[in-house]
């Protein structure tokens, strides 16, 4: 397997983007990022995204982007993962030049979700549930997320508001990113008294509903020393993906995320590191729950105390483990498809000194780790700056 590098990155503003069409969106991440990395061309783009069939009538992205941002007749297809689809599009780009298939690769995540009324993207989200014993049950994802919240909360004798510690550091993260959808600051009291979505899951619990896109093209070691930018490369340490049931009450343990821990295990084998040496974690809080349950199946926290961290100020930027650097899915939003390639794209940020006041001082290893469903596919990148 050949080294793969990191040498351009772009990303859009999260938010509602009612003017722009989906093809518009990507194009304002993909072209940039082509700007950042000095390259006109490509061999193969590669699109995470979850939603376009359902929520725009859209699919044959690949191609459509493609001919789009002026790459016609490169391979070009959609890779879909449910919210895992921005991290598993990278996976695939990630093997193609590992692989020696190609030289350079631009890999994008898109996603439009704000056109369609609540009801109708909520019930698209749902497909990436169990659609037998989940989805027409009427299941849906704030409710399985809120049933593994009640869960934990009595299990470990944690009260709601402890939760709160994960909001309250996505967006003061968030107020640093000017990509981010919602850059203020929150308070505990603030969190407490949001409006209850799904009991115990509340508005400051939940990740929003949102467009966007992000983009970074991947490129041997020959292509990426050719290259030449003043910034510090940025290299793909590992790769790894690992699944579960996708029905919560299929799993051994509900309150154990197995895909994440199986991974990150293979991840840190491949890196050659132990969680001790990964100075941030760009996790997916799509739910408050889920940090705290990735932080636990990833070796920073006992099982239980994934809480008891953020309460503790470890996941802050000055923290032991800093997570959601730039807003994380919380704050800076979360654009399903698109979502694992945003965290990639701040991961090189932070490696490369670009972070600004979210700067995590001596970035040197970041991991990134992309969930689809709750929990069913979970996607672990582990960068290194060199």
């Amino acid at each position: 397997m050949r080294p793969v590098y990191i040498i351009g990155i772009g990303q859009t503003v999260v938010g509602e983007q009612w003017e722009r069409s989906l093809r518009h969106i990507a194009h304002d991440a993909i072209i940039p990022a082509m700007r950042d990395a000095q390259i006109e061309r490509a061999d193969a783009l590669y699109v995470g995204n979850m939603l376009s069939g359902e929520l725009t009538g859209q699919e044959h992205l690949g191609a459509l982007i493609a001919d789009f941002v002026g790459l016609r007749g490169i391979e070009a297809m959609k890779v879909e993962a449910a919210c895992g689809s921005g991290a598993a599009a990278l996976r695939m780009g990630y093997i193609a030049v590992a692989g020696g298939i190609h030289d350079v690769v631009i890999v994008a995540g898109v996603e439009k979700m704000t056109d369609t009324v609540g009801s109708v993207t909520t019930a698209g989200l749902a497909m990436a549930a169990d659609q037998e014993y989940e989805a027409a049950e009427g299941v849906s994802f704030v409710a399985l997320n809120a049933l593994l919240m009640r869960r934990y909360m009595y299990e470990y004798n944690v009260p709601h508001a402890a939760f709160g510690y994960f909001a309250v550091n996505a967006h003061h993260n968030a107020a640093g990113n000017p990509y981010a959808m919602f850059p203020e600051p929150i308070t505990l009291d603030t969190y407490r008294k949001a409006a209850m979505i799904a009991d115990p899951i509340n508005l400051m619990d939940s990740s929003p509903i949102c467009d966007g896109a992000a983009a970074v093209v991947l490129a041997s070691e020959p292509m990426a020393r050719a290259f030449h930018n003043g910034r510090r490369r940025v290299r793909i340490a590992a790769s790894a993906v690992a699944t579960d049931s996708l029905a919560i009450h299929d799993r051994r343990d509900p309150l154990w995320l197995e895909a994440a821990w199986l991974s990150s295990q293979k991840a840190y084998s491949q890196a050659g590191i132990s969680p001790a040496d990964v100075d941030f974690f760009e996790l997916h809080d799509a739910f408050t729950i889920m940090a705290a349950l990735s932080l636990e199946a990833n070796g920073f926290a006992e099982r239980g105390r994934g809480v008891r961290l953020a309460e503790e100020g470890e996941i802050t930027i000055e923290g032991r483990i800093p997570i959601a650097t730039m807003g994380g899915l919380k704050a800076r939003g979360h654009p399903v498809g698109a979502t694992g390639v945003y965290q990639v794209v701040e991961a090189v940020q932070q490696l490369q000194g670009l972070a600004g006041r979210n700067q995590v001082h001596d970035a040197n290893i970041g991991m990134t780790q992309n969930i689809g469903g709750s929990g069913a596919t979970i996607i672990t990148h582990i960068l290194v700056g060199e």
